[in-house]
């Protein structure tokens, strides 16, 4: 019973920052990159298929806007993004970069860097980059593709 207590006490100092480091690995990238919700935006057709990842769209971005006060963004083509990118300078910017809604930029910042390290990999595995999305508008500026309204919610009186 005391080995147990012991075992215990030891597996709680090891993880005692609260995230236990994991293998560094594509597969662990491409499982990152479904979990945290990367295909959702960023993979064209991934939703409507059911969550199928077609190799040929994955994580190249899609051109439909996302509008609110903030103007229209767009989910950015990954591979394009860090084409330019070692693995320790996309460490530091998942670390770091600040977006516009509707990315949830906050929970990069939050990833442990193993799990950076794997999305990394996974991303530069899929191979050719394709073509950029559109840029980012300014509020007022109508895009010239599709996209969604994010308006505030409105308050009965």
């Amino acid at each position: 019973m005391r080995h147990v207590f012991v075992l215990a006490a030891l597996g709680a100092l090891a993880s005692s920052s609260g995230v236990v480091a994991q293998e560094i690995s594509v597969a662990r990238g491409e499982l990152i990159s479904i979990t945290s919700g990367c295909h959702d935006c960023h993979t064209a057709g991934y939703n409507e298929s059911g969550g199928k990842i077609d190799p040929e769209a994955a994580l190249r971005g899609v051109p439909l806007g996302w509008q609110g006060p903030w103007g229209t963004t767009y989910a950015v083509n990954l591979r394009d993004e860090i084409k330019e990118m070692d693995e320790e300078a996309f460490v530091k910017y998942a670390k770091t970069f600040i977006a516009k809604p509707p990315m949830p930029f906050y929970n990069m910042h939050a990833m442990p860097e193993s799990d950076l390290r794997s999305l990394y990999r996974y991303i530069k595995s899929l191979g050719a980059p394709g073509d950029p999305m559109p840029e980012a508008l300014p509020p007022g500026e109508t895009p010239r593709t599709p996209y969604i309204v994010m308006a505030p919610p409105i308050m009965p009186q």
